[in-house]
């Protein structure tokens, strides 16, 4: 828990640091949309490549070894991140960010493969209510953290590499005091080809209907996230007129309200996965936006809308998570954790063209992207109601 903490803290600090910086030096609101969907796509674009990887290290080794050795290389990446915020130039800020995107994809399914191996079933949905909980104070604090970066060493951002990099120490001493677990298949063949084994990992979970519909939520969830995430840096700056860190402090709003639902919805469950909190969070989700895009919204309302969204995508994804760790066998865990992890990033690579296209080719505003937020928050949860007959209980 507490190395996810840090991880969320990290990625979110760094990313949303060099998104302020760039902003900072944008010509326009064209060239602050072509910023901010560049930089998700390629902070994305890891999770398409490797996560396939990380899902094969953490089936063959012990996962609390993965995640010890990616907080080394988390150190490595945070000091080459202070040199890129030091010198001029969008490359090597760039670089940075896959570089932390490569770190995270490595990591997650390790992460999330490890609870079904340290928690019984029926503590499933709660540690994942937990998990999602510390997962986006960590985003809190660290989307707090890049706005104060900004405007305190402003012009000497690379000041935040050093301070990042001992962050990351922080991690990896807490990443040896994860419970040691065996792996879970030693043997297991090497798994390198993101493209022909998400394939072949994704004819063998369509075999499980629970499964199946599990992991195409959890991709609608991200694309939603991504889109909302990246829409309100845009908004916030060009129509509410905020300050780096009050820009910040609206996704403060909004991780809040997911930590919030998740615990909720971890404690609702009650020894089993509740799926029909699925539904009612996207719901929440398409209700949450309706204010959002509409003309003339205060900041006030709209942090609360923030709060609001949040606490619905609580609800929506504890469960979806929970079914995506305990349907899987023991030795196809990471496997699965993987291809779900490359399945959610394509959906953020989704929303970053969606982003961009909704922007320059159908001129949509920024608050009416929202609304499409809405829309495909009502599109997943009609499915999961509607293709359910029933609802999933751990055994």
């Amino acid at each position: 828990m507490g190395t996810q903490f840090q991880n969320a803290f990290s990625d979110n600090a760094l990313k949303q640091l060099i998104i302020l910086v760039l902003l900072a030096s944008a010509v326009g609101a064209a060239e602050e949309d072509r910023l901010v969907s560049l930089v998700t796509a390629v902070f994305s674009a890891p999770f398409i490549l490797f996560a396939m990887l990380g899902g094969w290290l953490a089936d063959r080794n012990s996962k609390q070894r993965v995640m010890v050795g990616v907080k080394v290389a988390e150190m490595g990446i945070m000091a080459f991140a202070a040199l890129a915020l030091a010198l001029p130039g969008l490359p090597l800020k760039l670089c940075a960010i896959f570089l932390m995107g490569c770190h995270s994809a490595i990591f997650a399914p390790s992460k999330y493969g490890i609870l079904p191996e340290i928690l019984p079933h029926e503590k499933l949905s709660w540690g994942n209510g937990i998990l999602e909980l510390l997962t986006f104070l960590g985003v809190i604090l660290g989307t707090v953290a890049a706005g104060i970066f900004s405007d305190v060493f402003k012009g000497r951002e690379w000041i935040a590499g050093p301070i990042l990099v001992a962050i990351a120490f922080g991690g990896w001493i807490l990443s040896h005091w994860i419970t040691h677990v065996p792996a879970a298949d030693p043997t297991c063949p090497v798994r390198i080809n993101p493209v022909t084994d998400l394939w072949r990992q994704l004819r063998v979970m369509k075999q499980d209907r629970d499964l199946w519909r599990a992991c195409w939520g959890n991709t609608g969830f991200y694309f939603i996230s991504a889109l909302v995430m990246m829409n309100v840096v845009v908004f916030g700056k060009s129509v509410l007129n905020l300050t780096g860190f009050q820009n910040s402090m609206m996704n403060v709003a909004l991780a809040l309200g997911i930590g919030v639902g998740s615990v909720v919805a971890g404690y609702a469950s009650r020894g089993h996965i509740e799926y029909r909190l699925v539904p009612i969070g996207a719901l929440g989700l398409a209700l949450s936006t309706v204010p959002m895009g509409m003309e003339g919204v205060t900041a006030d309302t709209f942090r609360i809308c923030m709060a609001t969204l949040g606490f619905s995508a609580g609800l929506f994804i504890v469960p979806v998570v929970s079914v995506i760790q305990h349907r899987p066998s023991p030795e196809s865990k990471g496997a699965v954790q993987g291809t779900v992890s490359s399945l959610s990033f394509i959906g953020i690579m989704a929303a970053a063209g969606v982003q961009w296209i909704a922007r320059e080719t159908f001129h949509i505003t920024s608050g009416q992207v929202f609304w499409v937020c809405g829309v495909s928050a009502i599109i997943c949860g009609s499915y999961a109601a509607i293709s359910r007959g029933r609802f999933i209980k751990a055994e």
